[in-house]
């Protein structure tokens, strides 16, 4: 393999050009025209524009242009779309991934259930809504990354639901097909890095804790994970290599489990490199990436993990600190810190636009302790400054200095239960019983997910004042459910808005009439355009 082509962007095609760099293999860039000015089109050794990053045969028209001799894929796009992977192997170009059929059998997450049922994995109750009951949750069969997803709390909310994620779900993946499973109350997420070569030789590489959650995407991974000890990552370690095994899984990829104590659940196997897997490198000494490289030109597995210390990684992103909605801008002043692992995507000067993640890098912080990884994370965001675009620094510090996270507490319920930038509970450590014992005692009830329209919405309540919803963020209007004249409840959805494939339902804050609407379904609007007037 003397040249490979990266078929993505941003800051996983700059980690891939750095490992192939370290093996000796040249690199091509691809960029769409509206991307021309991004950092990983100057940053390869030649670079090749496509007409989108979404065209397989785009890609493999630009491996045949640069005479590359192999593509890989990063992660999104087309990293786990099985056709691409075997138009790849039709052009006879080697694919730096899984077999086009463990692809197809991991990515449709039914079909992964099933054989996961067969391996003896354990998974999550499936089934219709009367059958299941609430919560549940709607999920996309061919999804991933939190797109088409639905949690539905009551039957009245289920047709909308299971509406969006079809939509959701269509524009993601090209595939419209959805499941309901059973919704599980404030478990952790936990995941099994996992290598595998075409020689039969699966391993199981320790896992990674992604349990702090942003509308079901990560927001802070570490490895290990606080609330796994030696006998559960055992048990997680074989159950993830049975499914591995079982669809005869080759390259790097991830089991991804829903965790409630020492009882855990199968979610679905991500055929691909996670944006997350800075952490194991760091703990296991292994670079993942040189790895895939190495398994797909055929040789044999000799990584051994030689686990230390303890890592945790944030997401530095263009976005909302409060709403987590992206933003956009020109980066004018851009100051990354020392000392720490930093995967960036972007440079000083780049522009941040509304079609692809606005992620603009990964802070990785390794220690000898946990405590340790976090002090240093937390100096590391201290030193970190980005002018010209609003990012989620504030949020990530907040997040770091958190009395929970550095208890080792969170789940996926932790940012519904704790508002970003809110003031912290004044317990910073767990109760004495955690671990071996449980209190007979019902849970608390479950948290509503945070109102989007609060946060879109310029009021002060009802008391005969004019209320004006608008558009948190650059999108396009793709359902509008209101008209003027009609009378809506407080948290009524109004208009929803789609951006980077992500639908955004924006609600009324109280009862009112709808005075006016200024959008119909199909418009552009800019963040902060006037969607629909209030009045009581």
């Amino acid at each position: 393999m003397a040249k490979l082509l990266v078929a993505n962007r941003g800051e996983i095609a700059l980690r891939v050009f750095r490992a192939c760099r370290a093996l000796g293999i040249a690199t091509v860039a691809v960029v769409a025209p509206d991307d021309r000015g991004s950092l990983h089109a100057r940053s390869a050794d030649e670079t090749v524009e496509i007409a989108s990053y979404l065209f397989s045969e785009e890609h493999i028209r630009a491996a045949k242009q640069t005479r590359a001799d192999a593509i890989h894929p990063g992660y999104g796009f087309l990293a786990e779309n099985a056709d691409f992977a075997e138009a790849v192997g039709a052009a006879e170009l080697v694919w730096v991934g899984p077999p086009p059929e463990a692809l197809r059998a991991g990515g449709d997450k039914l079909e992964a259930k099933r054989i996961a049922t067969e391996a003896g994995v354990p998974v999550v109750p499936t089934g219709e809504a009367e059958e299941i009951g609430f919560p549940l949750v709607v999920k996309a069969a061919a999804g991933g990354g939190g797109r088409g997803m639905r949690v539905v709390r009551a039957a009245g909310d289920f047709e909308e639901a299971l509406a969006a994620a079809r939509r959701e779900g269509k524009a993601a993946f090209g595939d419209d097909r959805v499941f309901c499973e059973r919704y599980v109350e404030r478990p952790r997420h936990v995941e099994i890095q996992l290598l595998a070569d075409s020689h039969g030789d699966v391993r199981a590489l320790g896992e990674r804790d992604c349990s702090v959650q942003r509308r079901h995407q990560k927001v802070l991974e570490e490895s290990p994970s606080p609330a796994v000890d030696e006998p559960l990552r055992a048990a997680l370690g074989e159950a993830a290599v049975a499914f591995a095994r079982a669809i005869g899984y080759e390259s790097a990829g991830t089991a991804e489990f829903m965790l409630d104590g020492r009882e855990f659940w199968f979610l679905e196997l991500n055929g691909r490199i996670q944006v997350e897997h800075p952490v194991t490198e760091l703990v296991t000494g292994i670079d993942l990436v040189q790895a895939q490289v190495r398994i797909a030109a055929g040789e044999p597995l000799d990584e051994r993990a030689d686990p230390r210390g303890h890592a945790i990684e944030v997401r530095l992103y263009g976005e909302d600190p409060l709403t987590f909605f992206p933003q956009t801008g020109r980066i004018e002043g851009l100051r990354l810190p020392d000392g720490i692992r930093v995967d960036a995507g972007v440079e000083e000067g780049d522009e941040i636009g509304i079609a692809y993640d606005p992620l603009l890098a990964k802070l990785i912080a390794h220690g000898t302790t946990r405590d340790e990884a976090l002090d240093r994370l937390r100096a590391a965001l201290a030193e970190t400054e980005v002018a010209g675009v609003t990012t989620n620094l504030p949020f990530l510090r907040w997040l770091v200095s958190h009395p929970l996270v550095r208890a080792g507490e969170t789940t996926t319920a932790f940012l519904v239960e704790n508002p970003p930038l809110s003031q912290p509970p004044v317990r910073a450590s767990a109760p004495p019983w955690r671990g071996p014992f449980r209190l007979n005692v019902p849970s608390p009830p479950p948290a509503a997910p945070p109102d989007v329209a609060t946060a879109a919405s310029d009021h002060a309540g009802p008391g005969g004042e004019q209320s004006t919803v608008v558009a948190p963020m650059p999108g396009t209007v793709i359902r509008l459910l209101v008209g003027a004249g009609d009378s809506v409840r407080a948290r009524q959805p109004l208009v929803v808005l789609e951006a980077m494939k992500m639908e955004t339902p924006l609600t009324s804050p109280y009862d009112a009439k709808v005075r006016a609407v200024h959008v119909a379904e199909g418009d552009r609007v800019a963040g902060g355009a006037l969607l629909v007037e209030l009045e009581e």
